[in-house]
C-alpha cells in the first residue's frame, strides 16, 4: 500500500507540476501549484514527517497559495491569459528540464545509501514550540516576522504593479502662481 501511495503522490507531483508551468490561466496555474503543495506534504505523511507535512499544509498550500489566489483574485485577473511561448522556448525549456533530470538521477544513483540501526528519535513537541516561540540564539520568532512582513510587503506591490489604469490624483486644489 506505502508504494502505491508513494506512485500516486509522485505522478501528482509531476503532473501538477507540469500543469502550473505549461496553464495559460494564472487562476489554474495557482490551483495547480496548491495540489502540487499537497502532495508534497503527503509524501511527508509516508516518512513519518508528521511537523514538516503539517508546515507544508499549513504555511506554503495554506498561506502562500491562498495569499497568491487572493492577489489574482484582487486584481481582477481572473480571465488573463499568458501569450503562448515560442518554439524557441520550448526547446531551451526542455532542454533545461532534461539537465535538471539527468544530474539529479545521475547524483542519486551515485550516492550510496545505507540503512541504519539506530531507532527512530522520539518528537519532543514541547521542545518545538519553545524554540518556534523564542527570541534566544535558536528561536525562530524573528525570522517569521521578517517573512510576513516581506510576503505583505510583496503582496501590496503586486497589487500596486498590477492595478489597470494611470495613477489617479488627489483632488488637491491647484495654486495660483501669479
Amino acid at each position: 500500500m506505502a508504494s502505491i501511495m508513494f506512485i500516486l503522490f509522485s505522478a501528482m507531483i509531476i503532473v501538477f507540476s507540469i500543469l502550473t508551468v505549461t496553464s495559460r490561466k494564472i487562476l489554474r496555474a495557482a490551483v495547480y501549484l496548491l495540489f502540487v503543495l499537497v502532495s508534497t506534504s503527503g509524501l511527508y505523511f509516508m516518512l513519518n514527517y508528521q511537523f514538516l507535512a503539517a508546515v507544508q499544509l499549513t504555511l506554503y498550500a495554506g498561506g502562500i497559495v491562498v495569499l497568491i489566489i487572493f492577489s489574482i483574485l484582487l486584481t481582477s485577473h481572473i480571465s488573463q491569459k499568458f501569450e503562448s511561448s515560442g518554439w524557441k522556448k520550448n526547446i531551451f525549456s526542455a532542454i533545461a528540464a532534461m539537465t535538471g533530470a539527468i544530474l539529479s538521477i545521475i547524483t542519486i544513483l551515485d550516492y550510496t545509501f545505507s540503512a541504519t540501526t539506530e531507532a527512530a528519535k522520539e518528537v519532543n513537541m514541547r521542545l518545538i514550540g519553545k524554540s518556534l516561540l523564542s527570541v534566544d540564539y535558536d528561536g525562530y520568532v524573528l525570522p517569521f516576522e521578517v517573512i510576513s512582513v516581506l510576503l505583505l510587503a510583496a503582496m501590496v506591490a503586486a497589487i500596486v504593479v498590477a492595478k489597470k489604469g494611470a495613477p489617479k490624483t488627489i483632488g488637491l486644489p491647484k495654486l495660483n502662481q501669479e
